[in-house]
């Protein structure tokens, strides 16, 4: 059995970040072999602005706690989308509306050489 990566071990780490703070829809999609950028994307939502900030802030704190260098955060005055990202894996947290209309999902997750939901 193989052990987990550091991009496995980050992603656990921010899926239950994720959990802790009520975000809601999380899919995880795996990007291993369809992208040279990172080998995972998280999508996820929050309630309202206050919310996703919210996440955001927790999953950034959890990254950095970890010993997890170089997170760039985009978005947190808005918070109508924040993105996280820590190199193997990106984060995306939503207000519903903004996730709705970008859909960032069918974007990754169709076509011919679609990624993986996880």
């Amino acid at each position: 059995m193989q052990a987990p990566s550091d991009a496995d071990k980050t992603l656990k780490l921010i899926l239950s970040r994720l959990d802790d703070m009520k975000a809601e829809e999380t899919i995880a999609i795996d990007l291993r072999g369809k992208s040279a950028f990172s080998d995972y994307m998280v999508i996820t939502s929050g309630r309202a602005n206050r919310h996703v900030g919210a996440i955001a802030e927790n999953v950034a704190k959890g990254l950095k706690e970890s010993g997890i260098n170089g997170i760039h955060v985009e978005g947190l005055p808005n918070c109508d989308w924040v993105l996280i990202d820590c190199g193997d894996v990106i984060v995306h947290v939503f207000r519903p509306e903004v996730r709705e209309f970008y859909n960032l999902e069918r974007l990754w997750t169709q076509g011919p050489s679609a990624a993986k939901v996880i």
